[in-house]
């Protein structure tokens, strides 16, 4: 990920956070905030169904824009939670050099 593609997050988490409380008339992400955690969950779920569908039957530029929905779904879920993009890029990091066969055996126990 390059310098400016972190920006983007960054810039991105301090928006949504910035729409916690706000008016949901005015605000898409306060609408999804006044909804509660059950709804954006919700649309996390429905936005990874369309970018697995857009893989099957899509091309790479819909898989990157459904990509791009879903990814801002998950930053709304993780701001409703007080997850930052760092909690889970450091949880990512953690991860790092491990086989992913090898880190998953670790979850199941």
């Amino acid at each position: 990920m390059s310098e400016s593609d972190a920006e983007v997050l960054g810039r991105l988490a301090r928006v949504i956070e910035s729409r916690k409380g706000g008016d949901p008339e005015a605000s898409y992400v306060a609408r999804l905030f006044s909804k509660g955690r059950h709804r954006i969950a919700q649309k996390v779920g429905e936005e990874a169904i369309e970018t697995a569908l857009a893989a099957v039957d899509g091309s790479p530029d819909e898989v990157a824009a459904e990509s791009a929905d879903l990814l801002f779904h998950l930053m709304v879920l993780w701001a409703d939670m007080g997850l930052a993009p760092e909690d889970v890029f450091a949880r990512l990091a953690e991860r790092e050099g491990t086989s992913g066969l090898d880190e998953k055996k670790s979850r199941k126990g």
